[in-house]
Formats: structure tokens, sequence, C-alpha cells
């Protein structure tokens, strides 16, 4: 417990997590206003094939394809900005469980983002249907397989907080780790597609693309479970990857 009131006190004695949380508010709000507003006016095309209708993962994707990657920086910087300024070494001569440190961090952060992006993006949902009206937001409706968009986004920020904390404690820079978090999901996965029969076989084991499978994305990619199995997956490459770098900070000067 005064691990966690350590760890509490350092995320709210700063603005920037207030900031980040403030901007995941805003983008999942605002493109679901802006996609709302987009279908609405495709209704008056006279092509039914221009028409757009919402569904779901659309109407949330402020928060699962641009929130989450905030969250995830926001996770990143708990860490890296400890080691840019060398809290971390106070952080671990007052808790020599360095292990115990990290979980914790990551943890508080999960829990919040976990929270944060359901809300919003349920309330996403609502807001584009409002906007895009009957018509378009005919397919906004939250049963089934659709349901899981909303309820999953809690599952994936969770998840990668954890995995931006590993990421973090492995490279201990911020602008490497930024970069990276950035970039595997928004282009790093997405080169795959250009190589052909190698690239189409490699697609089904991204991490990303795993997740984005569990929310009910359409990817064209083949996979070879379902979207608990690529949610189990997704789970299993963060503990590995927060594993090793539970065993790394154990190792390293700090």
């Amino acid at each position: 417990m005064d691990t966690l009131r350590a760890e509490r006190i350092k995320l709210t004695s700063v603005q920037s997590p207030f900031w980040c949380l403030a901007v995941i508010v805003a983008l999942g709000i605002g493109f679901a206003a802006m996609m709302g507003a987009v279908a609405r006016s495709s209704m008056s095309l006279d092509d039914e094939a221009a028409r757009f209708y919402l569904t779901p993962d659309i109407a949330a994707t402020g928060v699962t394809g641009f929130g989450i990657m905030v969250l995830m920086i926001l996770a990143a910087l708990s860490v890296t900005s400890e080691y840019r300024f060398g809290v971390i070494r106070t952080t671990f001569i007052a808790n020599p469980n360095r292990s115990l440190v990290l979980t914790v961090k990551s943890v508080l952060i999960g829990v919040i983002g976990a929270v944060i992006t359901g809300v919003v993006g349920l309330i996403a949902v609502y807001i584009a249907k409002a906007l895009a009206g009957p018509e378009a937001g005919r397919d906004l409706v939250l049963e089934g397989d659709t349901w899981r968009a909303i309820y999953g986004i809690p599952f994936y920020a969770f998840l990668a907080v954890f995995l931006a904390v590993g990421v973090g404690t492995l490279l201990r820079q911020s602008a490497g780790t930024i970069a990276l978090l950035l970039l595997w999901p928004l282009l790093i996965e997405s080169l795959f597609s250009l190589f052909g029969r190698v690239g189409r076989e490699i697609q089904p084991f991204l991490p990303f693309a795993n997740i984005n499978n569990f929310l009910g994305m359409e990817q064209g990619v083949d996979f070879h479970w379902g979207p608990w199995g690529s949610l189990l997956y997704f789970a299993l490459f963060t503990a590995i990857v927060f594993g090793v770098s539970l065993a790394v900070v154990g190792k390293r000067d700090a």
C-alpha cells in the first residue's frame, strides 16, 4: 500500500497525466462526433454504395486508434521520466523490490486508463448515434459481437499500459520509447502486407493486429483463432515483454 500511495502521489503531482487523460476524452468524443456528422451527410447521396453507416468499432476509433496510444505514452513516460531525472534511484532505494514498483505503477495507470477509455468509448457510441441519425446509425447497436468493440476497450487499455511500461523500462529513453510505441501499430505492422505470402503468414501473429481482431475490426487477415484467442495472444505477448523488463531491471544499475 505504501508503494501504491507513492506511485499515486508521483502520478498526481504533475500536470501531464491530467492533460493526457483530457486528450483521450477529447479524441474519443471528438472523433465520434465527426464520424456521426459525416455519416449523416452521406445519407443525402443517391449512390447507396457511397453512403456511410456507422458501427460501434468505428464510432470508438478515437479511443482505440488514438486515445490508447496517448495512454501508452503516459505509461511509458511514468518510467522514462524517472530515469531521465534520476528519481528512479530514490524510488528503488525506498523500495528495493523493483518488480513490485513497476507492477504497482502499471496497475495504477492501467486501472485509471481502463476506466477512462471504457467510459469514453461507451459515450462515443451514443454521441455518434445521436449525430448520425436513425438511418446512418442503424448499425450502432450494442449487442452480440458488436458489443465486444466497447466492453473490450478496458481490456486493451489495461494490457497496453503494461506493454508500454515494459518497453519504457527496457529502453529507458523517452523519445525512442514513444517512437516505437507509435510506429509499431501505425506503421510497422502494416508493412507486413507488402511482403506477399510471407507477410500474410506473419500477420496473424502480430500483437496489435490480434487486439484489433478482438475488438471486431476488419483487417483482411486470416487468424488461426477467434477473438478471445486474439485477446489471449496479446495478453501473452504483453506478459512476455513485461516479464523481460522485470528481469532486466533487477540486474541493471538504476
